[in-house]
């Protein structure tokens, strides 16, 4: 089986996601088709819709009502399944720090609510959050998001794929790129470097097992240093706890997120 599966890599390093017989996730194929509502956060919302992003879909629905809609949707639910505190009786550090994101973005994402209610594991997921995603160098921040977006996908996780699709429309200036590897990364329009990227992240998201230090020097052969490729492994790992959270808790994305990026400020 092991090497069956090696074997289907086709000069890629391990296109393996759940769906080619290993793995887990609920058997999502392979070929995505936007994003099941089944194992995500509380299968409450299926974002994904035949027709285009921006025009009418089948059901004739335009852009905007479907905004509308999907803002209904995300205020009546409930941030999360666990306890949600105030941002009045939270402590001073972590209120400081979600009211400088309120103010820069207009309104508080919901994961920072969410896992407030366990303090210390607040901060310690975002240092560790901050350490990944804000460091210079190595990847650029659209390719760590690039990573997160599809590895969330992969992981059937709502909120990572809708919240981190708005970062990455925004930091990679394209308002397809989210879409297109959260639908399947392997047609998305990237270079053939962000691609093997990709495919070690999604692997590395769903059979850990297989991955060899083959996998390793192939990124090394798409010029990846060690120092790129920990980030990849690490950004990875940081977004499977938190797809698993997002799952444990049924965390909603905020309605801003769908949006954001979407249409460039003229």
């Amino acid at each position: 089986m092991r090497s069956h599966q090696r074997a289907r890599r086709n000069g890629l390093v391990g296109p393996l996601v759940a769906g080619d017989g290993v793995g887990g996730g609920g058997g999502a194929p392979s070929t995505r088709q936007g994003w099941r509502g089944g194992g995500g956060a509380g299968g409450a919302l299926r974002p994904a819709r035949s027709g285009g992003g921006g025009g009418e879909g089948s059901d004739g629905i335009g852009s905007g009502m479907l905004a509308q809609r999907e803002h209904a949707v995300m205020s009546d639910s409930p941030v999360s399944r666990f306890p949600v505190p105030d941002l009045a009786e939270l402590p001073d550090d972590i209120r400081t720090r979600i009211e400088a994101v309120q103010a820069k973005s207009g309104f508080v994402p919901n994961v920072f609510l969410a896992l407030a209610h366990r303090p210390d594991e607040w901060r310690a997921f975002f240092a560790y959050h901050d350490a990944l995603m804000e460091r210079e160098g190595g990847l650029t921040k659209a390719e760590r998001e690039m990573i997160v977006v599809a590895t969330s996908a992969a992981n059937d996780c709502l909120y990572c794929v809708v919240a981190h699709g708005a970062i990455l429309r925004i930091r990679a200036k394209s308002p397809t790129i989210a879409d297109e590897l959260a639908t399947n990364w392997r047609q998305a329009t990237v270079t053939d470097r962000q691609r093997a990227m990709l495919a070690f992240a999604v692997m590395l998201a769903r059979t850990p097992e297989l991955v060899e230090s083959d996998d390793l020097d192939a990124l090394r052969h798409n010029g990846f240093t060690d120092d790129e490729i920990w980030d990849i492994g690490a950004i990875t790992g940081l977004f499977a706890l938190s797809n698993r959270l997002a799952h444990l808790s049924a965390m909603q994305p905020n309605a801003e997120f769908f949006l954001m990026g979407r249409i460039p400020k003229g």
